[in-house]
């Protein structure tokens, strides 16, 4: 029964594919100069493979990272970028951040780290379960405002699971579960658009603005603005997730008394937890540094993740059977993630497809154009990196702001919020996909959750855009 209700998901996505792959030429896309942007065959078959993946994602036609692995393979046989293109983008720096983010979870649950914080955590909190997510996603947010969202998700995850076991011995997915690891996920997106330091598009996002207006963005104007915003969404977030993942118990009487039990019998900090401790503290202050001391920027974020992963092996806090627990699953998925990002980036398919939707915004009012720039990147983002995304739509609409009588300012701080928290799948942020190596929800259950959670960020944007951000001294309109 669960093979034919795949199938026909398989064949949508095929066809699909082949629909955009055997199609005529499409009617070019005008930019703000009156330049044309050609939709070639190579961009089409990408917007077909684009289409393929997304299906085959939500739907689990095939476990997430074949579906990746997948991504790169027609690209290189169906000519519609080269075999080393498409297979480097594959393995991006960005998949190695992934895989060294792992490593540190795996290191801080071989040493028992995360079962202590968990207990510590736990011990100190009421025991109504509705209180135990406000915990978990304040933590989350908490530390984004410090460290890349990806690190914290990893450091976070093997906490969770413990908290989860403390719920549910057997393990088995619970409504309860289910809130745990998709608010975490969401919240770690919510959290890290506050600051620079939660994710890399910040950085990404006011050079462009520089770049096309002249102007400079602080870090301290990026979190005056950006901090309520965040705020706002953790807790409406939480709210959400309390009513549509209500936890089967709304109490665990004697957690804490539990929780302080297992927490005394882990006995006095072990020097492998210090060595954990102090290895990842300190290769969070080298990244976090990167942006105030011009020395640091020039070492990429991934050789600096992946020397903390070296250093566990070497002090003995990993060894080879840890290696061998990776999940693979996560990797393949995140890098055709990657993969099909860089082939609509390079094939022009994204481009084409950003000034389309743009343009048909040119004579809106100035609220519905700026959530039309938040709409079309929130979808992009849902389905490549987010730097990506905003390297596409952010130039074109900064361009196109003056003519719709919008401050450039407003369009950046929203094309940065809503990249930073694609709800509906699992490819749009890596928090997303680990979140599901925990096997409480299906790719299915996180989409849809996904969709009014979504709607939610739109709708207190518009909030944000319209009322508070000019109250707060943000220009919107020029």
């Amino acid at each position: 029964m669960r093979k034919k209700r795949r199938l026909l998901p398989f064949l949508l996505g095929l066809a699909l594919f082949a629909g955009f792959y055997l199609a005529p030429a499409m009617p070019n896309a005008v930019d703000p100069a009156g330049n044309s942007i050609v939709l070639t065959h190579e961009g089409k078959a990408a917007l077909g493979l684009f289409l393929l993946a997304g299906i085959w994602w939500v739907f689990e036609v095939l476990p997430a990272g074949i579906t990746g692995l997948t991504i790169a393979v027609v690209q290189s046989l169906w000519f519609i970028r080269e075999s080393r293109q498409a297979m480097t983008d594959f393995m991006d720096p960005s998949v190695f951040f992934i895989f060294g983010s792992l490593l540190i979870g795996a290191a801080f649950s071989s040493t028992g780290l995360t079962k202590r914080m968990a207990f510590f955590m736990l011990k100190a909190i009421p025991e109504r379960t509705s209180i135990i997510y406000l915990g978990v996603f304040s933590m989350t947010a908490t530390m984004t405002l410090f460290m890349a969202h990806t690190a914290v998700a990893a450091a976070v995850f093997p906490l969770l699971l413990v908290v989860h076991q403390l719920y549910e011995p057997s393990g088995r997915p619970t409504r309860f579960g289910k809130g745990l690891f998709i608010g975490m996920a969401w919240t770690a997106g919510a959290g890290s658009i506050i600051t620079l330091l939660g994710a890399a598009r910040g950085a990404v996002a006011i050079g462009f603005f520089k770049q096309l207006t002249g102007q400079e963005i602080s870090f301290f104007e990026i979190t005056e603005f950006m901090f309520p915003l965040g705020i706002t969404m953790v807790l409406l977030l939480w709210g959400y997730i309390c009513l549509v993942f209500k936890p089967e118990r709304g109490e665990l009487p004697g957690l804490r008394d539990k929780a302080a039990g297992l927490y005394k019998a882990l006995g006095p900090v072990r020097k492998k937890e210090i060595a954990t401790l102090v290895i990842v503290a300190s290769l969070m202050l080298i990244l976090s540094l990167r942006s105030f001391i011009p020395v640091l920027a020039p070492f990429h974020k991934s050789a600096i993740i992946l020397v903390a992963a070296i250093l566990f092996f070497v002090t003995g806090i990993l060894r080879t059977k840890d290696l061998e627990a990776v999940p693979w699953n996560i990797i393949l998925l995140f890098g055709g993630a990657m993969s099909i990002g860089f082939c609509l980036w390079q094939t022009g398919a994204a481009e084409w497809l950003a000034i389309g939707w743009l343009r048909q915004l040119a004579g809106a009012p100035w609220l519905v154009f700026i959530l039309g720039v938040a709409i079309l990147i929130l979808v992009m983002t849902n389905f490549i990196m987010n730097v990506a995304a905003i390297a596409i739509t952010l130039p074109v609409s900064l361009v196109m702001a003056p003519y719709i009588g919008v401050e450039p300012e407003v369009v950046m701080f929203v094309a940065l919020a809503t990249a930073g928290m694609p709800f509906m799948l699992l490819v749009g942020a890596a928090p997303n996909a680990i979140a599901y190596e925990s096997n409480q929800f299906s790719t299915k259950e996180f989409f849809l959750a996904g969709i009014p959670a979504s709607v939610m960020l739109i709708g207190v944007l518009m909030l944000f855009v319209w009322k508070i951000w000019p109250l707060m001294g943000m220009p919107v309109l020029i």
